[in-house]
């Protein structure tokens, strides 16, 4: 069995995204998190989020953002439920560094994302290889935030919903279809070009923002997705069939195994002598 390849870093992939043609065009502006960067990036939106370069479940992400209030400029970011402020980018580049430390994080252009209940949502995409070089969609899926939160991420408070109940009141009928296949389409280019550089990639879960023209964003690719959220939803379909070819990967097992390690190396530190 083949094993899978994964790559955790959001900033390799995005530059490896940004040689597709096609495909540069919905990825938001994105550079590594500095303070000239952040400054740089603040002064051109008004939102933008601060991502760990290695991360999972949304774990350590901050929306910051600057809003003008009669001559008053005020700037914000968010972590969880935590809230802070700062008078300008220096001090606020001060406060997020204390969160950071020496770890690598990127900011990117903030998305305004489409609404459900007045709560954001976006869209993961899967995508799965079969055979040697064939990428096929396998399923699709809404996520809001929670109402508190940033992100939309199910380990984080997410909650995932069928994706034409979310895109009902924006675009109906043959339009909403025709929009599903196009996401569709554009997880498999990415997959494609990902696959270019990282010949040993299997199945990618793509997150997918829509703003108000209903343009998509990527706002981030998985290269080892978490698919059990699609068991949230009542058609079980697009999780069995994702599930059978996630076995023929081997992804199980590698899951089992994992599992395996963990409790044998708890079981060493039981018996450890004191």
């Amino acid at each position: 069995m083949t094993r899978i390849q994964s790559v955790s870093s959001k900033w390799t992939k995005t530059k490896i995204l940004l040689k597709h043609g096609n495909i540069r065009r919905y990825v938001p502006e994105t550079r590594l998190f500095t303070r000239h960067r952040l400054k740089e990036m603040l002064g051109k939106y008004s939102v933008v989020y601060v991502k760990p370069t290695h991360g999972t479940a949304g774990q350590g992400v901050m929306r910051v953002s600057r809003t003008v209030s009669g001559r008053r400029t005020v700037y914000r970011y968010q972590l969880g439920f935590r809230e802070k402020s700062g008078r300008n980018t220096d001090e606020l580049y001060r406060s997020i560094s204390r969160l950071t430390g020496k770890r690598s994080y990127i900011v990117q252009k903030g998305i305004p994302l489409l609404r459900y209940k007045q709560r954001p949502f976006d869209i993961r995409v899967m995508v799965q290889r079969v055979g040697n070089d064939l990428w096929v969609p396998t399923g699709y899926i809404g996520r809001i935030a929670h109402p508190r939160k940033i992100v939309t991420n199910f380990h984080s408070g997410g909650r995932p919903m069928k994706l034409e109940k979310l895109l009902s009141p924006y675009v109906k009928g043959g339009e909403r279809e025709a929009l599903i296949d196009g996401l569709n389409a554009l997880g498999v280019g990415i997959a494609r070009q990902l696959q270019s550089r990282f010949h040993g990639l299997r199945e990618i879960g793509v997150d997918i923002g829509l703003d108000e023209q209903l343009k998509p964003w990527i706002l981030e690719v998985n290269t080892r997705p978490d698919f059990h959220i699609f068991n949230q939803l009542r058609d079980k379909s697009m999780y069995r069939r994702i599930l059978r070819i996630a076995r023929r990967h081997g992804r199980l097992k590698d899951r089992a195994a994992r599992s395996r390690r963990g409790r044998r190396a708890r079981i060493r530190r039981i018996n450890r002598p004191a």
